[in-house]
């Protein structure tokens, strides 16, 4: 890629060493913060099994808040770091936004160890109205301004990461042809990377999420100021925030499957008019679909919950049928070169599509109704990103570490990685499904004596993690070896 992004003449080769090394260094980073909030599950489940019975409980909600704000976090500036690589290609982003970016992120990153595990603020990730102004008792004030200092802090760096890409690609590209739109009326122009179309779709959406985040924290300061506010506007720019975050991430993660498989299958996979429909559709649906976060709120309009579940289940055929079958029929009687990259770019689409047929199920209304606060929700969540969007930034920093060190990978070893990725991470998650199944209630951190099964379903989960983290040591041992060499 880097031999591509000097041929293209956007770049000189001290200009791309440069690039290259700060594309390390956020590799390098994500493969340290992944054990740590993997260990960090690993915690909750085991409290769940009844490991800490004589442990607070408010230590379970701390961990759970700095657990799933940090995965979403560590996730979405790997795979902002990925595409930004990839891009090289084609634009020219800007390596001083990056770096301001990475200073920002790692000060917002000790900003929410400090109010989690230092203050206790446990609100979970959705931080929802009132729970971090009147939990009086449980953490202190300081610990709940730390929490939105960190927010603001990381919201504004990634608003300008975010911009910065879009301004990079709009110096190459117009902005309806770096949306396809002269695929969709059959006009000529310039051949658009799916890489480019996918990326453009997916900064727009985050932009809007990141708008909603600031008037959500505005929302919050006037109330702590005394205005009088409506929480469920509160609630839903949260939700919309948050949807559109997690979303986005598995969109970018899937842009770079687009760009690095065909390398390994030997054949292209170009923009085509079916693809150009496909993610021009998900620009529009993706702003609605989060409607299914809102089902059991009575004070909802009607119309808000029809239409949630008509979005939640459009959604899910342009971007994922697409991609899905796409990737199937680049792959079949392909001359493929499995490695430990190709592997998880093939393992985590089919994993981003379980997970999407389990958030199917779930935005349909009634089966929403049974489900909706029971461990099916994290299960489906866990899929497609541990298994979907997860695998795929773990293949593209292998990806890059045998291309910048130039250190080739230990076939037996990489199976054994795999496999212990698979089971471990599959068995972890059907334990959450199973649950699910079972009415045993996300959240709890012990579960009362109607649900007492839910206790059995952790202990069984945590074995299965046991060996999904031996198979991230793994990884780590021999991905992480390439990328320090490669940054030495």
């Amino acid at each position: 890629m880097t031999a591509a992004a000097a041929d293209s003449g956007l770049w000189s080769e001290a200009e791309l060493a440069k690039f290259r090394r700060m594309t390390l260094i956020w590799g390098i980073t994500v493969l340290l913060l992944l054990p740590i909030l993997a260990l960090l599950g690993y915690f909750m489940r085991l409290y769940q099994s009844g490991a800490f019975s004589g442990m607070r409980a408010e230590w379970f909600y701390a961990v759970l808040t700095l657990h799933s704000l940090g995965m979403v976090g560590t996730w979405f500036v790997g795979s902002m770091a990925g595409v930004s690589y990839l891009l090289l290609k084609y634009t020219r982003p800007n390596l001083a936004v990056s770096k301001f970016v990475y200073v920002g992120t790692l000060l917002g990153v000790v900003l929410l160890i400090a109010c989690t595990l230092g203050g206790l603020f446990g609100t979970g990730w959705y931080f929802l109205y009132p729970l971090p102004l009147f939990a009086q008792g449980v953490w202190a004030p300081w610990a709940t301004f730390t929490f939105f200092a960190a927010l603001t802090i990381l919201g504004v760096c990634w608003t300008i990461w975010t911009l910065d890409l879009l301004r990079a690609v709009a110096q190459r590209y117009s902005l309806g042809a770096a949306l396809g739109w002269n695929y969709l009326v059959g006009k000529p122009g310039p051949e658009l990377p799916p890489l480019v179309l996918i990326t453009t779709v997916s900064l727009i959406v985050s932009l809007s999420g990141f708008v909603a985040a600031v008037i959500v924290i505005a929302l919050f300061a006037a109330r702590a100021l005394g205005v009088n506010v409506d929480p469920l506007l509160m609630k839903n720019l949260t939700f919309f925030f948050g949807h559109d975050l997690v979303n986005i991430t598995m969109y970018l993660g899937i842009a770079m499957v687009y760009e690095l498989l065909p390398s390994y299958a030997g054949r292209p996979w170009r923009t085509n008019r079916t693809v150009a429909i496909a993610w021009g559709a998900v620009l529009f649906l993706v702003m609605f679909a989060f409607f299914h976060h809102l089902y059991m709120d009575f004070a909802q309009p009607t119309w808000i919950q029809k239409l949630g579940q008509i979005c939640s289940y459009l959604l899910a055929m342009p971007a994922g049928v697409v991609s899905i079958f796409g990737t199937l029929a680049l792959v079949f009687a392909a001359r493929m070169k499995w490695t430990l990259s190709s592997t998880f770019f093939f393992l985590g689409i089919l994993g981003w599509g379980i997970g999407g047929i389990a958030a199917v199920i779930d935005s349909t209304v009634e089966v929403n109704f049974h489900f909706h606060n029971t461990l099916w929700v994290p299960a489906h969540f866990h899929t497609y990103y541990l298994m979907g969007v997860v695998l795929i930034i773990l293949g593209f920093i292998d990806h890059a570490g045998k291309e910048l060190s130039g250190l080739e990978e230990k076939p037996a070893l990489s199976k054994l990685t795999t496999a212990l990725l698979l089971i471990g991470g599959y068995g972890f998650l059907f334990m959450f499904y199973w649950g699910g199944v079972n009415s045993v209630p996300r959240r709890y951190a012990i579960y009362p004596q109607e649900v007492i099964q839910g206790t059995l379903y952790a202990r069984i989960a945590v074995g299965f993690i046991t060996l999904l983290l031996l198979g991230i040591l793994l990884y780590l041992w021999e991905t992480g070896r390439r990328c320090l060499k490669a940054l030495a």
